[in-house]
């Protein structure tokens, strides 16, 4: 297995993060690299352990340039609304700076999504969505998703946790010949990074957030 980095169970669950501005957008990626961190995505558990996931990996120059095209177009939307990373918490000394960065980031990002070396979309199998709970169903995939993003993390590979695509789900399903009954989930380009050098970020305190035995 091709690990590249020394971390231990908790500093890879505190220093994965989502990156954007870090992605070395003209190192290769191997697709045995990307392989072993979907090997280690399929460990994850399923509703029922039906594993009904399917994963799409995109290296084409062009497929992945049409993808971006369309993740632009979504980016330029959210950032035209009230709910934009860059428009929260503006007033707040703490978290406004740090809001705004995250804007900023995103529409990094968002020009240049096509230019990433690879990009992975969990799918799942379900020819209808559920009208009520649909934890289930999307239970089945996340955390398999997260978990390749651990792998990646361990393997020198940033990653980000994307679904502005869905803005153009169906055009995005028709250019890549999706069958009708799979949906995407997520979007996660995977690039190496321009340095290892990740932290935890800022947080809430736990107290502030943690509820035992009831609200």
């Amino acid at each position: 297995m091709t690990y590249t980095l020394d971390l231990n169970p908790d500093e890879l669950l505190t220093t994965t993060r989502t990156v954007r501005k870090r992605l070395d957008l003209e190192r290769p990626v191997p697709m045995e690299v990307i392989r072993e961190c979907l090997e280690i995505a399929l460990q994850a558990p399923s509703g029922s352990n039906r594993q009904t996931w399917h994963w799409l990996v995109i290296t084409d120059a062009e497929q992945r340039a049409a993808i971006g095209d369309y993740y632009r177009r979504a980016v330029e939307q959210y950032l035209a609304g009230p709910g934009a990373a860059g428009k929260l918490h503006v007033d707040d000394p703490e978290r406004g700076p740090v809001q705004r960065r995250v804007g900023d980031s995103v529409a990094y990002l968002g020009e240049r999504m096509g230019q990433v070396p690879v990009l992975v979309i969990p799918c799942l199998e379900a020819r209808t969505l559920p009208a009520g709970n649909q934890s289930g169903l999307w239970g089945s995939i996340l955390p398999a998703a997260w978990s390749y993003m651990l792998a990646a993390r361990a393997r020198g590979l940033g990653t980000a946790w994307t679904t502005l695509h869905m803005t153009y789900e169906q055009e995005i399903s028709d250019l890549l010949g999706l069958p009708e009954q799979v949906r995407q989930s997520v979007l996660i380009p995977t690039a190496y990074t321009v340095g290892t050098n990740f932290k935890p970020a800022p947080r809430q305190p736990l107290d502030d957030v943690l509820h035992v035995n009831g609200w």
